[in-house]
């Protein structure tokens, strides 16, 4: 059944050390409350004070009435432009069904088969009554981190009865709604007639001829047209042809998040610890690093290190399968188990137990049946087993979190959100294959530390690789290496194309599991999303490669970044593991005499502050995205995600004031954060003074 969406409510936390509700909390607190606007429209009800309203709607005489005081042409100039619209989503249309014979990966439909035709997929975009729940900082004020005029607070939005589900937040679709806007209004000006077109508005929204509008109403509008065109033009103007839209978002977001990060900082040593590795994982940026020289091994870098040799196969035969695939003397305990393989709720952690510690080789044996994909696709059954179990082979038992249990966990969660109402025949079985296939092979071989540990350390990889996505581009080389060893080729029936295809898909989803890339994914996902939504349609067709990929991507990233969504009693587990093996890597770097990376130090690290941050500032974003992008479907994880940040945050501890008398010059240190792509090379210098403070940090279970 599906649920009713509630609304997402932002409330400042009080308390000195212990707030981490977001930086703009404490100064900003807010609560936003439901009220739809009358008629099908689309665009703002904005007003600065009680005098400014831009005319971003569809429908313009449905709201027009005589303004407070009239405006002059001058006043434009010191009007700001909002940086939110609030948006209405026309009614629901069905998906469509996606045809496998009508899609290639490289080209989208084949010949023959329209964007709107009857094998066309897609799935619709809308919004619902909600109740109450916190939303994002990406929907807060952005006033705080525009340097330019053309600024409002969203606060005067809320006021006006609108609320974060009726906001667009990325500039290409602000563009989108006010040129939608400005060219509704020119109907009105011009008093011209338009047929019922693409373009059109949409039905069942009162429209005002010019001749019900007074002198004073026409004047307005005519302002507000000019200035709303204005606008679109300034950002256009901005736009560089090398670069992609949904980079305005992307540099919009991390503007956002540098400018949290650094409030944030401000609050305590502790917070600093969490915004410098929020910062340093989350942001595709190049860090000032001193790097050691040592001497270079002459040795040959053209085979791929960590594949060993190994034979299951002899033990194996289609006639003497495990009932799981696994041998175990649990098997009725582990059919308990799989009775839950489709919930979101999954214990992967019994799984393990009942499966003689083979949960990778389990779960994907058994999501390979349910969904018949080894028939499907003509993989034999031994061959199967033989390559997950050499698959599973290749993940490190001693690594504390990346290790089976984890990439058995992250397959699992695909699986589920694969099969979502809301992209019910999406994907083809081909797509399912790789993004199943891409979330057991995405950590394979995972050494237990980050990437920049193995920049810094001139590792080899970090040299093969020449420091890009390392530890992602060697799990890719390893995953497809295996399929080369003896009787490990789950893929041989294949076409020649759909195997070239399959790769292509595997290495987009796998290398967008870099966490450095989070903000450019997520910035490229809620573009689509928004963008789509200020169409007169309100439907994402997902009939190119480049959107069904960015789906992809964003969803096997989510699963990724699941630990969080996942019940209390999952969740904590998931932090103990991820803590276990980041000080461990704390130790190697204190034993190198290197400097300890963010929340790797045992000593001075907390776990409470650490979850808050890490879902307010990067789970909590990326699954309100994804929510919108299936919803309602994914509205209980949403409520799930806000108890367990909830729970965190009232168990942080108080930390004791310092004495009056105290100097903190003695224990000063400085924090960088620097956006290389940023406009204005923002770069910000934040000095911290220690606190006596000695929580353990976890950051959810996202380290690479």
């Amino acid at each position: 059944m599906k649920k009713s969406r509630s609304v997402l409510s932002v409330t400042g936390e009080e308390g000195n050390d212990t707030d981490l509700t977001g930086a703009g909390e404490k100064a900003e607190s807010s609560r936003y409350s439901r009220s739809y606007t009358s008629g099908a429209t689309l665009g703002a009800d904005l007003r600065r004070g009680r005098s400014r309203r831009l005319s971003s709607s569809l429908q313009v005489p449905c709201w027009l009435r005589p303004r407070d005081r009239t405006r002059s042409p001058e006043i434009l100039n010191n009007v700001s432009r909002p940086t939110t619209l609030p948006l209405r989503i026309p009614p629901r249309i069905s998906i469509t069904q996606a045809d496998a014979d009508s899609y290639e990966a490289e080209n989208g439909v084949s010949p023959g088969h329209t964007p709107l035709g009857s094998q066309s997929p897609g799935l619709t975009l809308h919004t619902s009554l909600q109740g109450q729940r916190r939303e994002s900082f990406l929907y807060r004020s952005d006033s705080d981190y525009d340097m330019s005029p053309k600024t409002v607070s969203r606060n005067s939005l809320a006021s006006e009865g609108h609320t974060a589900e009726d906001f667009i937040v990325t500039p290409f679709a602000q563009v989108l709604a006010s040129l939608r806007s400005v060219r509704s209004n020119f109907t009105i000006l011009a008093n011209v007639s338009t047929p019922t077109v693409k373009r059109s508005p949409m039905t069942g929204v009162c429209v005002s001829p010019r001749a019900t509008l007074s002198d004073q109403q026409y004047q307005q509008l005519a302002l507000d047209t000019l200035e709303e065109l204005d606008w679109c033009l300034d950002q256009l103007e901005t736009i560089q042809t090398h670069r992609s839209v949904s980079e305005m978002a992307s540099n919009k977001f991390k503007r956002m998040l540098n400018r949290e990060l650094s409030h944030l900082s401000e609050m305590s040593r502790s917070g600093n610890q969490v915004s410098e590795y929020i910062s340093s994982t989350f942001l595709d940026k190049q860090n000032e690093v001193e790097i050691p020289s040592p001497t270079l091994k002459d040795k040959s870098m053209s085979h791929i290190s960590g594949v060993r040799k190994l034979s299951h196969s002899s033990s194996l035969s289609s006639t003497s399968m495990p009932r799981f695939g696994v041998n175990t003397d649990h098997e009725d305990e582990l059919a308990k188990e799989l009775e839950d393989l489709d919930k979101w709720s999954f214990n992967i952690f019994k799984v393990a137990e009942f499966s003689n510690n083979r949960p990778l080789s389990c779960i994907m044996y058994a999501i390979f049946q349910e969904r018949e994909l080894l028939k499907t696709f003509r993989i034999p059954v031994d061959t199967f087993v033989t390559y997950v179990m050499t698959l599973e082979d290749h993940y490190h038992s001693n690594v504390a979190y990346h290790n089976s249990l984890h990439a058995a966990d992250v397959t699992q969660s695909t699986h589920v959100l694969l099969s979502t109402p809301a992209l019910d025949a999406v994907f083809t079985d081909l797509e399912v294959l790789a993004a199943l296939f891409a979330a057991a092979i995405h950590d394979v071989d995972h050494p237990g530390v980050s990437n920049q540990f193995l920049i810094n350390t001139n590792s080899e990889l970090a040299l093969m690789y020449n420091d890009e996505s390392v530890l992602e581009n060697h799990h890719l080389a390893v995953g497809f290496k295996l399929l080369h060893q003896e009787n490990c080729d789950i893929f041989q029936n294949l076409t020649k194309r759909q195997r070239q295809s399959l790769r292509k898909l595997v290495i987009d989803i796998v290398l967008a599991t870099d966490m450095s890339k989070h903000m450019t994914l997520l910035a490229d996902l809620k573009t689509m999303v928004e963008t789509k939504k200020v169409t007169s349609s309100g439907v994402l067709l997902l009939d190119h490669y480049t959107e069904r990929i960015q789906v992809l991507r964003n969803m096997v990233h989510c699963a990724d970044l699941s630990n969080p969504t996942k019940t209390l009693q999952l969740y904590q587990q998931w932090t103990e593991r991820i803590m276990e093996e980041f000080f461990r890597q704390g130790d190697k770097e204190r034993e190198r005499g290197m400097e300890i990376s963010a929340m790797c130090d045992k000593h001075t690290a907390s776990v409470e502050k650490s979850q808050v941050g890490f879902i307010d500032y990067i789970v909590h974003p990326l699954w309100e995205t994804w929510a919108d992008l299936v919803h309602p479907d994914a509205q209980e994880l949403l409520d799930t995600l806000e108890e367990n940040r909830n729970w965190y945050l009232n168990i942080i501890p108080q930390s004791p004031s310092p004495p009056p008398d105290r100097h903190l010059q003695h224990d000063r240190f400085q924090f960088e954060l620097t956006l290389e792509d940023l406009e204005h090379n923002n770069h910000n210098h934040i000095h911290m003074s220690s606190g006596p403070e000695g929580h353990l940090c976890q950051p959810g279970g996202a380290h690479s």
